[in-house]
Parts: C-alpha cells; structure tokens; sequence
C-alpha cells in the first residue's frame, strides 16, 4: 500500500512536467517555466517534510498520507485553471502532498518490517518514485490525446483520490498508535531539524543526501541534453539511455536494498556508491566522448543504478537509527536536507555550464564532490553509543 502511494504521488509530481509542451502553448507560457513548477513542488516538500512529524503522530501515518493524496490531486487540479497564481498554488500543494508521504511511509514500515529485512523492504517502497515516473511518461501522453492535458492532469488527480479511499481499508489497523491529544505547532516543526542535527551518524547521512539528491537530478534533468548536445546523439537516442538510467535506477534500489541487508553495511555501501556514481560522472564528462552507443548505454545504466538506487537504503539506515516511535519524525528532518538537494543541483550545474559553456564541466565538478563526500562518509566514524536523541525524547 505505501507503494502505491508513493508511486501515485510521484505521477502526480511529474505529470506536469509531461504535460508542459502541450499546456504551455495553449496558455501562452514558455516551456522554460517548468523548471519553476518543478523548483516550487521541492519547496513544498522541503517544508512539509519538517512539520511531518507531529502530523503523523496526532493523526497516524495512513491518514497523513491520504492527506497527502488530497493535496495533490487538488493542486493538478489547481493548475488546470492555466493562470499564474492557480499554477504556483498548485505547484506549492503537490509539494505539500510530496513531502510528507515518505516520513509517513518510514513510521509504518520501522514498525512492521524485521530488522534483516529493512533494507529491501524501504528499497521496495522507494520503487515507487521512479515507477511514478515511469507511469506519468507512459499515461500521461495518451490521456493528453484522450482529452487534453487538462483532462489528463484530472485524471490523475482521481487516481489519487482513488488510493485515498483504497487505503482506508488499513487505516484503523495501522494508525492505531495516533495521538489524538498531541499538540501541533509551528515551533515544532523545526524539532526534526533539531533531532537529526543533535546525533551524528544521522546528521551525516543527511547531509550527504544533499550531494545524493543533486547529483541524481542532475543526471535525470541534464543527460539527453548532453548526449544530444555535446555526444551529436539523436533524441529518440538520447532519450533511450535515459530510460535505461531510470530503469536501472529500479534495479539498483531493490539490489542496494538487498545487499544492505546481507552483505555490507548500509553506510559504507552508501559510501561505495557514492564512489561509484562518482566515477561515472567522470567516465561520462572526460572518457566517454566517441565510445559507442552500446558503452556509453551500459555507463548510463550503471550511473542510473547508483545515481537513482541509493534511496530506500538511506531511508532504512535513517529509520533504523531513529530512537523508537521517531522515525517519521526523523525522516521528515533528514528529508528536509534532501529535498534541498533537489532544489539547489540543478541551479548549481546549470551556473557551472553557463560559467565553462559545456555540460562535461557540471558532471565533473559533481562527480568530484560526491566521490569526496563518498570517502567522507567511509572514513568519519560511525558512533554506536546512545543517541542524544533517546535521552530528550
């Protein structure tokens, strides 16, 4: 069931970024504007993600999450309007939907999941963002010649509305442990910042989800641009290995997940891949220029398994850390630095191309600092004491 949530809320988070060629001409709005939606939604999530919290605990993590459903459905609706301020408003409320979704998904599965099992068990939930993408880019295109991209931006909206009233099936089961007497402020939204900042194996695990998040984007945002630009591939071509970037990303997050659990460490498995991804973005900018298509589809695929595959083993290591009955609570603090990630990579790298005209300039300098950020995470020490946390919560 999180699965599908997650899945439904990603579709709902990229399906306007589909939508964009055909909407912005018929409302007169340049295409370029998407990256503002896009930027809006992360915003969103960012701050919904601090204040995730409390929400899950007064009201459970089912509940929050059909919340969440609601809200982005109202805003694809909202943005159907085609006006300025019903677009901002709109990307603003998927975000709020967004954000919450995965500290709500954490608070459930840290307390039914097996330890052994964790890793593949949050690797399999986090499957839901790229599937999402993968649905929005196969639906979405075809409901738009069904009936229009408003039509087809509703249509997904009741798809959300659908998975609100699906789940709450398991609703009373789940949510059985809400306190409905608990207080929510604003002042403590920032206690998830507060939580994840006073431990620090978690304070360093979110922090290298910044660098984690921005060169996932990157990779996602900027590589047809690249290949068609600076490689002369063809779209359709281009386009290809991205898909098989995403793809792998799919593997990677059900095989990371699996490997974290049976073979190697969660935080220096998160480091090797750090490593990892690294060394792809700097095969991709310096080496890769005239290798074949077929090489340069494995180098993208293995990127993509790396770049897109680490989540779901963060997201266990984050809740395994978590004192118990926190995990939402911590998750929606460490997201909150990973939604920045999101937001603040793209900007960076489009700075570093507009600085060096070319894109083999982005990958390296990314390339370089998360394979720092790798060996960072490999060589400070894991503390296996008592959390800070355990003692005010």
């Amino acid at each position: 069931m999180t699965l599908g949530i997650q899945a439904l809320v990603s579709m709902a988070s990229l399906t306007p970024p589909v939508l964009a060629p055909v909407a912005a001409a018929e409302i007169g709005m340049p295409v370029s504007m998407i990256g503002l939606f896009v930027g809006l939604v992360y915003i969103g999530s960012m701050l919904s993600s601090l204040g995730s919290g409390d929400l899950i605990k007064r009201f459970g993590a089912i509940r929050v999450s059909q919340f969440c459903l609601i809200l982005c459905a109202s805003g694809l609706a909202l943005a159907t309007i085609g006006v300025p301020w019903a677009i901002v408003l709109g990307a603003l409320l998927i975000g709020f939907g967004y954000g919450p979704v995965t500290p709500a998904s954490s608070h459930v599965l840290a307390r039914t999941t097996p330890a052994k099992r964790m890793g593949v068990v949050f690797s399999l939930k986090q499957t839901g963002v790229p599937l999402g993408g993968m649905m929005a880019g196969a639906l979405v295109p075809t409901m738009v010649l069904l009936a229009g991209w408003r039509g087809a931006a509703c249509a997904v909206a009741l798809f959300c509305v659908a998975m609100t009233v699906v789940t709450q099936a398991i609703r009373m089961e789940l949510d059985a442990d809400r306190d409905s007497s608990r207080r929510i402020s604003l002042s403590g939204a920032l206690g998830p910042l507060r939580m994840v900042f006073a431990y620090k194996p978690i304070r360093d695990l979110a922090i290298c989800s910044f660098f984690f998040s921005a060169m996932q984007l990157c990779l996602t945002t900027f590589l047809v641009t690249y290949l068609t630009k600076e490689f002369g591939f063809p779209l359709i071509t281009a386009g290809l290995v991205l898909s098989v970037a995403q793809a792998a990303g799919i593997v990677g997050r059900l095989l990371w997940g699996w490997v974290a659990d049976h073979w190697i460490a969660p935080r220096v498995l998160l480091s090797l891949l750090a490593l990892g991804m690294g060394s792809c973005a700097l095969l991709l900018a310096i080496f890769a220029h005239g290798w074949s298509f077929a090489w340069v589809l494995v180098l993208g695929a293995t990127f993509g398994g790396m770049a897109i595959g680490w989540n779901g083993v963060y997201l266990a290591e984050i809740a395994r850390l978590a004192p118990a009955g926190q995990a939402g609570t911590i998750t929606g603090g460490a997201l909150f630095l990973t939604y920045a990630g999101v937001v603040a990579g793209p900007p960076l790298f489009v700075g570093i191309v507009s600085l060096t005209g070319e894109h083999a300039s982005g990958f390296v300098v990314f390339g370089t600092t998360i394979m720092l950020i790798g060996l960072m995470l490999m060589f400070t020490r894991l503390q296996r004491t008592d959390s800070p946390i355990d003692r005010k919560v």
